[in-house]
């Protein structure tokens, strides 16, 4: 009959709690690396990026036709920005155009406010491991580095011009063959708001003249 824990020797408590301790220890979940760590941070960063897409309004098909002729005729088009724009986040390349809006806001930028804003653009977009940084060789990331120093309106015009030229060549195409550009270019079924969903919830079938807007 067992006679309890009291009952043993104190050399078997001993070890069964030895046992206990390596278990124990064996059992604790490891922190990842680092490295690791950041992947995973950077994924939810993006999932999340991708949830601020929804639904808005209607565009005209003639504004839309105007799309297909020109990458200038889109970006230069505020409904045309913002359906670029979602499609560029399902690319996980929205930095792109987030670099072309943010130069062109830098243009319009008071004189004695350039200097600061430069410099904050440049470490977000332009210098090498940045947040945002987007594909640009390194003579142009020098050049830009070097405009600094003067900053004036034009500091970022090589830079915003070689992305543009990346974009229209490689984005854009594959846009206007996107599923986003196809049901935007269809004609409306009725006079319904309609919207783009979220991802994660059920399939809406009609975004036709549909837009994104951002939470």
């Amino acid at each position: 009959m067992c006679k309890g824990l009291a009952a043993l020797p104190a050399t078997c408590l001993k070890s069964a709690k030895d046992i206990k301790h390596k278990i124990g220890f064996l059992l604790q979940k490891p922190d990842p690396p680092q490295e690791q760590k950041s992947l995973k941070e950077k994924e939810k960063k993006k999932e999340k990026e991708k949830e601020k897409v929804t639904v808005v309004n209607r565009v005209p098909l003639a504004e839309i036709e105007k799309w297909k002729t020109s990458f200038n005729n889109l970006i230069k088009n505020e409904d045309g920005r913002k359906a670029f724009t979602s499609f560029l986040q399902s690319e996980y390349s929205q930095e792109n155009i987030e670099f072309w809006e943010a130069c062109e806001d830098f243009t319009q930028t008071s004189v004695d406010k350039m200097n600061v804003k430069a410099r904050k653009i440049f470490k977000r977009y332009v210098e090498a491991d940045s947040p945002s940084e987007v594909n640009l060789d390194s003579a142009t990331r020098e050049l830009t580095r070097k405009n600094l120093e003067r900053c004036d309106a034009s500091c970022f015009e090589e830079a915003q011009s070689k992305i543009f030229t990346l974009m229209e060549k490689d984005s854009y195409r594959r846009f206007l063959k996107s599923k986003l550009f196809l049901e935007l270019s269809q004609p409306p079924l009725d006079n319904k708001p309609c919207s783009l969903e979220k991802k994660g919830k059920h399939h809406v079938s009609d975004h036709s003249q549909c837009l994104p807007s951002y939470a």
